[in-house]
């Protein structure tokens, strides 16, 4: 039923007038702040952010891949789950580890869709599934959160020292964006990856609360909300939450700053919604990033305010940013043959992962 909302919602908001921001051409490189303007156009049926937005979401068919899953035991006894892909006998081939967003895991499309797509290149590739975030409750009280790399760099480590790949790529979409810029900030040169990319990424998290609470955009927060609360429920049948967590008025909560007061703040050791905000966004970190490292951003992503998009002063001189006018959130359909649509921002991601592999090679 949530999905069928969110469809009758978003075809009405694509009768409303469109600003003259969402035209469908790049900006102006004039009046950008910080940005490459990149070369994506949409899908002419499919220009409205909303439907970039929910197009892959609702009519893209799952991606085929063979996945061979792995759990990881982590140092204070919980795990992660990694989903391979690619033929193992490469030893020595190229590795990506792929990290959602929130509420997603090993079905999500985009994670596939680049899986796919690297494989075919002959990469291996291990989707991480972060704490908390499949089938399977965690062990722990805590989650994963937008501010929460230990794990991913636990993992990291683990895999450069076990697998030795030629090349350790790093990509993320959201939340998972966030956890990846702000660990290759966090690790500056002493980074396990040879080099990143990050899509749709909340930069600063205050402007993204905000903006999910209005208009259609609070569509998408309900069904995330709708999807935590069942995992919430889920976890805590079998695992006791702790002093200071208010489940209670986590099921009551309205919208995300309400949820993350009672919730995820607490249970990850933040004193409020306001403080798991500023310690978790990847923004302050940017200008600490030592390895290439690609950002792909959406002017009119209905998750976030234009303004949260870095400037040029943040920005490390190993980050290319590049933004487009349109895009929606972890959308960037295109138009291919005979209309049929194509997930641009898989064949961008890739292409900078090839790129950046054959630099590597070449040093």
């Amino acid at each position: 039923m949530a999905r069928n909302r969110l469809a009758t919602a978003a075809r009405r908001s694509t009768r409303a007038p469109q600003r003259a921001a969402a035209t469908g051409e790049p900006r102006d490189p004039a009046s950008a702040s910080a940005e490459t303007v990149g070369a994506f156009r949409p899908h002419p049926l499919l220009a409205h952010p909303h439907l970039q937005t929910l197009f892959p979401f609702f009519a893209r068919p799952l991606p085929a891949l063979a996945i061979r899953r792995e759990r990881i035991e982590l140092p204070d006894g919980d795990f992660v789950d990694l989903g391979w892909s690619g033929d193992d006998a490469l030893r020595d081939a190229p590795l990506a580890v792929l990290v959602h967003g929130l509420t997603g895991g090993f079905e999500s499309k985009y994670l596939r869709g680049l899986a796919q797509s690297l494989v075919a290149r002959g990469w291996r590739t291990a989707m991480l599934q972060l704490r908390g975030g499949g089938d399977e409750p965690n062990r722990l009280p805590q989650s994963y959160h937008q501010g929460d790399t230990a794990d991913l760099r636990h993992v990291l480590r683990l895999l450069r020292r076990r697998e030795q790949p030629s090349a350790l790529a790093l990509v993320g979409w959201s939340l998972g964006g966030n956890i990846v810029l702000k660990a290759m900030g966090e690790e500056g040169d002493a980074a396990p990856a040879d080099f990143a990319a990050a899509a749709s990424v909340p930069f600063r998290l205050w402007p993204c609360v905000e903006r999910l609470r209005r208009g259609f955009s609070q569509n998408y927060q309900a069904r995330m909300l709708t999807d935590l609360k069942l995992r919430m429920r889920k976890k805590h049948a079998r695992v006791p939450a702790p002093a200071g967590v208010d489940l209670a008025a986590a099921e009551r909560a309205r919208d995300f700053v309400e949820y993350d007061e009672a919730y995820t703040a607490p249970i990850n050791g933040f004193h409020s919604a306001d403080d798991y905000y500023r310690r978790s966004e990847c923004a302050p970190f940017l200008a600490q990033i030592r390895r290439p490292t690609l950002i792909v951003h959406a002017s009119d992503d209905p998750f976030m305010e234009p303004s949260i998009v870095p400037a040029a002063a943040t920005l490390s001189p190993d980050v290319r940013l590049e933004v487009t006018a349109r895009g929606g959130h972890v959308g960037f359909v295109a138009s291919g043959r005979l209309g049929r649509p194509v997930y641009w921002l898989e064949q961008r991601l890739a292409a900078f992962l090839e790129d950046q592999r054959a630099r590597l090679r070449a040093a």
